[in-house]
C-alpha cells in the first residue's frame, strides 16, 4: 500500500523529520498537533483553551487537505502537562466532537516546549 504525505498551508512546517501527516489507503494518520499558528508562532500561551483549539484547527486542515472532516476522526490521544487543565481542554474539544468522538486518551508528559500545554494526535479514516 502506497502512503501519501499530507501537508497544509494551514500547518506550520517544521525542521523536525516528521510528516504533518500521512495517507496510508484511506486511513490519515497526524503527527502530534500543537499550538503552532501557520507562522510557527505559538497560540495562547498559558491558555489551554486557546491552545487546545489551535490544536484542533491543525488537525483540522490536515484532514480536509486528506479530503475529510472531523466527523471522520477515529482516535485522538491528548498530551496534557497538567490534568488541571482537562476542564479547559475539554470545553473545547467538545465544540470539534460534539456528537460520537473519537475515542480518546489523555497523558500527562512534559512537552518538547516550556509553553505547550497540550499535544493532540490524531488518526481518521477518510472516505
Amino acid at each position: 500500500m502506497a502512503k501519501k504525505v499530507i501537508r497544509s498551508p494551514k500547518v506550520a512546517a517544521t525542521t523536525l523529520p516528521i510528516s504533518q501527516a500521512i495517507l496510508a489507503g484511506n486511513t490519515l494518520y497526524i503527527h502530534g498537533a500543537v499550538a503552532f499558528n501557520d507562522r510557527g508562532e505559538i497560540v495562547g500561551k498559558g491558555d489551554i483553551r486557546a491552545q487546545t483549539k489551535q490544536a484542533l484547527e491543525n488537525i483540522k486542515a490536515l484532514v480536509e487537505e486528506a479530503g475529510g472532516s472531523l466527523i471522520d476522526v477515529t482516535q485522538t490521544t491528548v498530551y496534557l502537562t497538567d490534568f488541571a487543565n482537562g476542564a479547559g481542554m475539554n470545553e473545547v474539544y467538545r465544540t470539534y466532537f460534539p456528537v460520537d468522538p473519537p475515542a480518546r486518551a489523555t497523558v500527562r508528559v512534559g512537552l518538547g516546549h516550556p509553553d505547550f500545554l497540550i499535544e493532540i494526535q490524531a488518526t481518521a479514516i477518510i472516505g
